[in-house]
């Protein structure tokens, strides 16, 4: 029996998944690590994320070291990662964390990159293997399901491809860690989404000492 198709986020109080876009470039360009731009992303980013660096789940899959928190955070975050039997990504996440994650890149399964550029599968240790697909969102999720057996598929991100699916009708269900910051502007999870054709289930509410999880799911309306 095939899985279902979800996304999970962190979202700022007001609406935002991540900071105001910059170039991936200057991420990684050494005479732009001092840019004020750059640096001011990074922080807002940490901080949005804070509530899952001390897990050790998340500090276990990312080599981080011995240790770490456990309770419910923790579990969520194991849970979501068990659940998942293959992700789908757009370039630019792809192109970020290409530079970033480690060599054993933190998936562990099939992962789908939607794109236009032509590339041949990129294996990494540890079970993840990216593949290129160039036609389209739907084609990116029939591989996935088929990697993903009677598993999960995940849709990582970026916004815009999370959005993508939304939109398509694509997703089944999402869950939210909604991080007690303020952003004020940047990636807002639902900007242009097709609310006449999407309706929403509560499922989940469930506070924590760092974050409130939320998950819901979708219907046609």
């Amino acid at each position: 029996m095939a899985g279902k198709v979800f996304f999970s986020v962190s979202m700022s109080l007001d609406g935002f998944i991540a900071p105001e876009s910059v170039p991936v470039a200057d991420f990684f360009a050494p005479e732009k690590q001092d840019d004020p731009q750059v640096q001011h992303w990074m922080a807002q980013w940490m901080e949005l994320q804070q509530w899952i660096f001390p897990q050790r789940f998340f500090r276990e899959n990312l080599k981080l070291g011995e240790g770490g928190e456990e309770g419910r955070d923790n579990d969520i975050v194991r849970e979501t990662f068990e659940r998942t039997g293959a992700s789908v990504m757009g370039k630019r996440m792809f192109d970020l964390g290409e530079q970033a994650w480690p060599e054993e890149a933190p998936f562990h399964t099939p992962v789908f990159v939607v794109t236009h550029e032509k590339r041949d599968p990129w294996e990494r240790p540890g079970g993840t293997t990216f593949h290129f697909v160039n036609d389209g969102i739907e084609t990116a999720l029939d591989q996935a399901r088929e990697a993903a057996g009677d598993r999960d598929v995940r849709i990582a991100g970026g916004g815009a491809t999370i959005l993508e699916y939304v939109n398509a009708g694509l997703i089944d269900e999402f869950s939210i860690a909604l991080s007690p910051v303020l952003f004020g502007s940047g990636i807002r999870l639902f900007e242009g989404v097709d609310a006449g054709r999407v309706a929403l289930e509560p499922v989940r509410a469930e506070p924590t000492q760092r974050v409130t999880h939320l998950a819901y799911a979708v219907r046609e309306r």
